[in-house]
């Protein structure tokens, strides 16, 4: 199911990189995702803001880092929430923090930017004009968002705290965030989904997942938690080598993992992100590969 025209709350539904050259973002983007950029921004503003299209469709966005955030290139995901206010509050209840306090963006919506008690930051976002991705689940548009963080326990707590999210166990390699009710939802549009998805392997109560839980290891000591976002592709392989000359970093070389071929990149600011296939001969895959 492709397309969509708006979200219901709790689910992940948006995603842009704040960038410090955004044009040099677009350039590097639209080579590798063959995305159609549109600055939306009146010419007189002072950050940019491309929202970029597949077929027409939302996908994503480029934008200028706003002011008073850090100075580094990165990948947001937004949540969508009835209202942004209730959802700050709810945030600093259950111990996270307001980085940037609810504010409308023209006609478009309302959002917040906050971290959770671990320090990763997510944006929510109450939508008016702007319904978040059209297009979703299909080459070059986001088909997973995933926090990748230390203390499972807290995580689990707060997050169901502000978003009613419940667990998914997937063994040692980590679990997924579900929203009781969402399968329900998205069999509105797509009656066989959960047919669909037990015939491709998944697990049951998977067509409830919103988003991944990623264990950061204790190799990796100097990782904050993070919110990490994962572009659906053609081909793993040919997208890292495309990176590379378009600029980027391969992380992580192309490998195989449960459901996918899969690998890490970062864009030439630096901004890291997934890029992954689905591969349905991998579902019996274990998470170490």
């Amino acid at each position: 199911m492709p397309e969509r025209d708006g979200y219901i709350p709790g689910v992940p539904c948006w995603a842009d990189t704040s960038q410090p050259d955004p044009e040099s973002a677009v350039d590097f983007y639209g080579g590798l995702f063959g995305w159609e950029l549109e600055d939306v921004m009146p010419p007189d503003s002072p950050g940019r803001y491309f929202i970029a299209r597949i077929r027409g469709g939302n996908v994503a966005a480029v934008g200028s880092i706003p002011e008073g955030a850090p100075p580094q290139a990165m990948w947001n995901t937004y949540i969508w929430v009835d209202s942004a206010d209730e959802t700050a509050s709810k945030v600093r209840d259950a111990g996270g923090q307001v980085v940037m306090e609810p504010f409308d963006i023209m006609s478009a919506g309302r959002m917040a930017v906050c971290t959770d008690p671990e320090g990763a930051p997510f944006c929510v976002w109450q939508a008016r004009e702007n319904k978040g991705a059209g297009i979703v689940n299909e080459a070059g548009s986001v088909v997973f968002n995933g926090l990748n963080m230390r203390d499972a326990d807290a995580a689990k707590a707060f997050y169901g705290a502000v978003f009613g999210w419940t667990t998914l166990d997937l063994g040692p390699g980590g679990g997924m965030w579900t929203l009781p009710g969402y399968g329900d939802h998205l069999e509105e549009s797509n009656p066989d989904l959960r047919k669909q998805m037990a015939d491709a392997g998944g697990p049951p109560g998977f067509e409830d997942v919103v988003a991944a839980i990623n264990p950061i290891g204790d190799d990796q000591p100097d990782t904050p938690a993070h919110w990490n976002v994962t572009f659906a592709v053609d081909d793993a392989d040919g997208v890292a080598q495309k990176a590379t000359e378009l600029g980027g970093k391969v992380l992580s070389p192309p490998m195989d993992a449960p459901w996918v071929r899969m690998t890490v990149l970062a864009d030439p600011a630096g901004a890291t992100f997934i890029a992954s296939k689905f591969v349905p001969e991998n579902a019996q895959l274990t998470s170490s590969g």
